[in-house]
C-alpha cells in the first residue's frame, strides 16, 4: 500500500478523534449547565427540629431541589429566622411557610394555634383513656363521666360524649403537688378547640372534682360526627330488654277462608230439532 495513502488515513483518524473529543466536552459542559439551572437552592433544617422551636441561624442549612419548587419554599434564611416551628421538622427537610408560625408570633405552643381557635389543657392519667399514645396531630373524642346535677342515687354515674374529632396540639406532663406536698406527675393533653368548645371543657373539668374526663382515639380519616346517646350505670346492669314488636301470624294448619263464587251448571235440552240451554246453581248446604 502506498505510504502517502497511509499517512492521509492516519491524519484523518487523528482529526476525527480530536473533533469527537471536542464535541463531547462541549455537550458535557452544556448538560452540566442545564442541570445546575434546573436545581434551586432552598433553606432546610440542619437537624431534627421539634415543634415550638424558634429558628436561629444554627438551625438552618441549604439543599438543592431539582424541578419545580414546593409551594411556600423559603429561599432566604432571614425569612425563617425568629419564627416558631408549628410541626416537627426532619434533618435535611426543606422548610416551608406552612410549617412555620407567622413572623412575630414567637414560638412554643401559642404559635401552633390557628386563627379563631383556642388551646385547652385536659388532665388525664396514665391509665384512663389512651393518654400514653396521644401525640400531636391525632384526633380524639372527649368523654365525661360523673353524676349530673339532680341525678338520683339509683341512676348512678353517667357518661356522655362531649366533643368529637378534636385535634391534639401537644401531650406532656405537668408537675403538681399531692396532699403531702410531694411532686406529682400528671399527663396534660392540649386540644385545639373553638371558644365554645373550650367553655364546655372548662365546665366539665370544674364540677368540684365529680366529673372524670376520658380521651378516645379515632381514625384521622374518620371525620363523621356520630349521634351517641348518654349511657348510665343503671343501664349496664339492667335486665330490661327492648320491647319487641308482635306480628300477628295465622295459626299453623289453618288457612284463611276465601270467599268462593258458587258453581253454575248448564244443561242442554234437545226437543226434536230445537236446542235449548238452561243454567242453574246447586242449593248450598246449611
Amino acid at each position: 500500500m502506498n505510504r502517502r495513502l497511509m499517512t492521509v488515513l492516519l491524519l484523518a483518524f487523528v482529526v476525527a478523534g480530536a473533533c469527537s473529543l471536542l464535541v463531547y466536552r462541549m455537550i458535557g459542559v452544556r448538560l452540566n449547565i442545564a442541570r445546575k439551572s434546573a436545581t434551586t437552592r432552598v433553606v432546610s433544617a440542619v437537624s431534627d427540629i421539634k415543634l415550638g422551636t424558634v429558628l436561629t441561624a444554627s438551625n438552618l442549612s441549604y439543599t438543592d431541589i431539582a424541578g419545580p419548587l414546593p409551594k411556600g419554599a423559603i429561599l432566604k434564611p432571614e425569612n425563617a429566622i425568629g419564627r416558631g416551628v408549628v410541626s416537627d421538622l426532619s434533618e435535611g427537610e426543606p422548610i416551608l411557610e406552612s410549617r412555620l408560625a407567622p413572623a412575630g408570633s414567637g414560638g412554643g405552643l401559642a404559635a401552633t394555634i390557628r386563627q379563631g381557635m383556642r388551646a385547652c389543657a385536659v388532665k388525664v392519667d396514665e391509665v384512663i383513656g389512651v393518654a400514653g399514645f396521644v401525640t400531636p396531630g391525632m384526633r380524639v373524642d372527649v368523654l365525661v363521666s360523673g353524676n349530673p346535677p339532680g341525678n338520683s342515687s339509683q341512676e348512678g354515674t353517667q357518661v356522655r360524649t362531649l366533643l368529637q374529632n378534636i385535634e391534639v396540639l401537644s401531650a406532656g406532663a405537668s408537675i403538681e403537688k399531692d396532699a403531702d406536698g410531694k411532686p406529682l406527675s400528671v399527663k396534660v393533653v392540649n386540644l385545639l378547640v373553638s371558644p365554645e368548645q373550650a367553655q364546655i371543657l372548662g365546665l366539665a373539668a370544674n364540677m368540684n372534682g365529680q366529673n372524670h374526663i376520658q380521651l378516645v382515639l379515632r381514625n384521622p380519616l374518620d371525620t363523621e360526627v356520630a349521634k351517641v346517646p348518654g349511657t348510665g350505670m343503671a343501664e349496664l346492669f339492667s335486665d330490661v330488654k327492648p320491647a319487641q314488636v308482635n306480628v300477628q301470624r295465622p295459626a299453623v294448619g289453618r288457612s284463611p277462608k276465601v270467599a268462593s263464587r258458587p258453581a253454575v251448571y248448564t244443561i242442554e235440552v234437545l226437543n226434536g230439532s230445537q236446542r235449548t240451554e238452561q243454567k242453574f246453581s246447586p242449593v248450598e248446604e246449611k
